[in-house]
């Protein structure tokens, strides 16, 4: 009897399992080879996880990048004079420091002095970026200063930051202030008396404002409508009908009352003006050329050099609050985007209340009435093609269909005296709400039939067992059941409406619009009007503004409160969608 070796035994163990696969199994009678990296899916598998790394990289890189730059911009930040080696002063705030190769000069004697050679090329140089201000002096809001050229630098103390409403910042120092005849200057001119007297402008500004947007807008208003009214009856009665003749008369006794109405508002609001242009401050660059202005027009000035961390965080915190209450000005690089916040917010949830029952109406014929065939199938790949289409095909059909055909319609019939200015035959809030809802439609009735798939069908035949119609068990069984799929699209439909700006472009949204679709003239909501929002608002100020450089800061800004505002508007929607799942998790999921 022949002995058997392990090697022997271990090949009869191989040969006689059956649980080998007949491809892994040796014929030569050898041990079979390692299965390929391929077939195991490890390349594979490496791959998926290396792509999510990467994506989940890139958005926290690019959250980083907003959250840095919009959160830190509206942090003071010191002020400094640097003295150039040909005695020139310039003042400002350091934005960046760079190096940058400069241009190749032809090789000459300086070259074989210094010991480089022509072909060495030029040395890289540093550079930093000032702030300078004083726009309506130097007609340019930054400099670049060369570090080569800079003989010293300092931070003096009496240089204050002046924040205006008009021609940007002002670097410079406090001359005096004038009030009404009053003028205090020098030494005996203190940081208290200085921000008393600000603040004391910002009061004046502030009535003035209420007299010309308030009182004075209240009685154009009335005169506009007035002026409608006689036309109207005109339309409707003639000319020389006897309602006609009553409602001119009425016309003209309202419009003496509002006319006189209006000259005291007009002297009032010009008393006013005439006061506070008494009120006066003298400012000086660093060279001493000097600017004269009215304290009114000075919305926040400090000492950037002495200030402490508390001092910066409260100014920090008023410039946050300033931007999130107050409107923009100039050209939307300054000041607050109040009005485009709101406008994103109405009209996000006017369309989510638009898209909501079409998707969900849509979605429930599809899946639980209409019969399966070719038609359906037809409709449902039509659905998921318009989820593809551009949306500034969108806008253009929302701008033709909306605007011109419905809104001309709605004008005809309900405004006739207004024409030929168009009140809903242009682009508004209205029209922009809607066409956003067709754009985001798809999405909301693709997200609804797969949730109503995903009831159990079982469900549905116990409901009928029991004596339910088809009604019935929709909205009591299934529709219940799907509503945390059912918000899941309404959220990604909210997100990327919310974002959209290319047909709002088209259908209502404009640079400015300080007017807020919301206020007491009856009808007290005024969908037709044009409105702000905050994507057009990155748009305009990133590449439409004079000055890239200065819009910087707020484009971050404003890319950061969009990104807050729809996380908010998703959260609550996910909140709500969390807590239905929890409600019916026991149906079933």
């Amino acid at each position: 009897m022949v002995p058997t070796t392990t090697k022997d035994r271990s090949e009869g163990r191989e040969e006689a399992n059956p649980r080998t696969p007949p491809e892994s199994r040796s014929t030569s009678g050898k041990a079979p080879k390692a299965c390929s990296l391929s077939a195991r899916g490890e390349p594979f598998l490496w791959g998926f996880g290396g792509s999510l790394a990467i994506g989940i990289m890139m958005i926290l890189g690019f959250m980083t990048l907003i959250l840095w730059n919009g959160i830190a911009a509206f942090y003071p930040k010191p002020l400094q004079v640097v003295t150039l080696r040909d005695g020139t002063l310039v003042a400002g705030e350091p934005i960046r420091t760079e190096s940058f190769q400069p241009q190749e000069e032809s090789p000459g004697k300086g070259d074989k002095e210094h010991g480089e050679s022509p072909s060495a090329g030029p040395i890289p140089a540093l550079r930093t970026l000032y702030r300078i201000g004083n726009f309506d002096l130097y007609n340019e809001d930054f400099r670049w200063v060369l570090e080569s050229s800079v003989e010293k630098t300092a931070t003096p103390p009496d240089l204050f930051f002046v924040e205006r409403l008009e021609w940007g910042p002002f670097v410079g120092t406090v001359q005096s202030i004038d009030l009404a005849g009053s003028q205090i200057g020098g030494p005996s001119l203190s940081t208290n008396e200085l921000y008393s007297a600000v603040e004391q402008a910002a009061e004046r500004r502030a009535g003035i404002r209420s007299v010309e947007r308030g009182d004075i807008a209240a009685v154009n208003y009335e005169m506009e409508e007035a002026r409608l009214a006689l036309k109207k009856a005109g339309l409707k009665y003639g000319p020389r009908s006897p309602e006609y003749q009553a409602a001119e008369k009425g016309y003209a006794d309202r419009s003496a009352v509002l006319a006189e109405r209006y000259r005291a508002l007009e002297a009032r609001a010009h008393e006013l003006k005439s006061q506070d242009a008494k009120f006066t401050i003298t400012l000086a660059d660093v060279s001493g050329r000097e600017k004269v202005q009215k304290l009114s027009d000075v919305v926040r000035m400090y000492p950037a050099n002495l200030l402490s961390v508390f001092q910066k965080l409260r100014i920090y915190a008023s410039r946050w609050w300033e931007l999130l209450s107050q409107e923009p000005r100039e050209a939307n690089t300054e000041g607050g985007i109040m009005p485009a916040i709101f406008g994103t917010c109405v009209m996000t949830i006017f369309m989510a209340l638009a898209v909501a029952p079409f998707g969900v109406v849509a979605a429930l014929y599809l899946r639980e009435y209409a019969r399966q065939g070719r038609m359906v199938s037809a409709v449902r790949i039509g659905i998921n093609n318009l989820a593809g289409i551009p949306s500034i095909v969108y806008g253009v059909f929302g701008l033709g269909f909306f605007a011109y055909m419905i809104g001309a319609g709605i004008d005809g019939l309900l405004f006739p005296e207004r024409l030929p200015n168009p009140t809903y035959g242009t682009g508004g809030l209205l029209w922009s709400s809607l066409t956003l809802a067709l754009l985001t439609v798809p999405v909301v009735i693709v997200a609804t039939e797969e949730a109503l798939a995903a009831v159990p069908q079982s469900s549905r035949e116990g409901s009928l067992a029991c004596g339910a119609s088809k009604w019935q068990t929709v909205k009591y069984i299934v529709l219940p059941r799907a509503m945390p799929g059912i918000m899941t699209g309404l959220i990604l439909a909210m997100a990327r409406g919310a974002g959209e700006v290319a047909p709002l472009m088209l259908v209502g949204v404009v640079k400015l619009a300080p007017e807020l679709p919301i206020d007491h003239f009856f009808p007290y909501i005024h969908l037709e009007r044009s409105f702000m929002h905050l994507g057009f608002h990155i748009y305009d100020v990133g590449f439409q503004s004079r000055n890239s450089e200065a819009a910087k800061p707020m484009v971050f800004v404003t890319t950061l409160v969009l990104i807050t505002l729809i996380a908010v508007m998703n959260a609550a929607a996910i909140y709500i969608r969390n807590r239905l799942k929890r409600k019916f998790s026991a149906g079933g999921f």
